[in-house]
């Protein structure tokens, strides 16, 4: 476990949800939350970035990783593998950050059974009928990913009552504002309250 009076925020949710530009919305607004860039082999997307987007490693390489026992989590999906570096997530906590975690709930159990403060939030669509539409619309899915995307939608959402909080995403600004008071409360909980003993002795003395 990594000593830290900082937390793991995990956003979770079926492909087309929203979970990536909620993400991205919510590091615009909030200047103590860092994103964990995760490692993957799956092949680079046209427009993404290596050490932006994800660590774009081989097979090899990320077998090197586990081997070494270099990662926090790490899980497959689609045949391709994704993992979060441990040293990605204390250098973060070193700088005083909470980090913000797009992952499934594969990886958030894997976070929970290492022992971190771990707050993790999923995000649900309005319907079924709107992800199909979500999907179509951002087309970066040829028909054989939409269904292989759309037959794991009922195994993925079955999971949410392993989290600690739900949101629908019906509106994208409401559904980053309720996510950031959930961050904001979370932060307010007396054990990750810096030096609040030190501050009460000052009244009793």
């Amino acid at each position: 476990m990594i000593k830290s009076n900082n937390f793991c925020i995990v956003l979770s949710s079926p492909s087309g949800a929203g979970k990536t530009t909620i993400s991205k919305k919510l590091l615009k607004i909030d200047k103590f939350i860092s994103l964990s860039v995760s490692c993957t082999t799956r092949p680079k997307r046209k427009g993404e970035i290596h050490k932006k987007d994800y660590l774009f490693l081989s097979d090899k390489e990320f077998s090197n990783l586990i081997k070494k026992n270099k990662f926090l989590e790490y899980a497959e999906v689609f045949g391709f593998k994704y993992g979060t570096l441990k040293k990605t997530i204390i250098t973060f906590f070193e700088k005083n950050k909470d980090v913000l975690f797009d992952i499934d709930w594969q990886g958030f159990q894997q976070l929970k059974q290492s022992k971190m403060d771990v707050v993790g939030i999923f995000i649900l669509p309005p319907s079924k009928k709107e992800l199909v539409n979500r999907l179509k619309t951002r087309g970066r899915d040829t028909n054989t990913e939409m269904k292989k995307r759309m037959n794991l939608v009922q195994n993925e959402i079955s999971h949410f009552p392993e989290y600690d909080y739900v949101v629908i995403n019906k509106d994208i600004n409401i559904c980053v504002k309720q996510i950031k008071n959930i961050i904001e409360s979370e932060r307010l909980k007396r054990p990750r309250l810096n030096n609040l003993t030190n501050f009460v002795d000052k009244f009793r003395s």
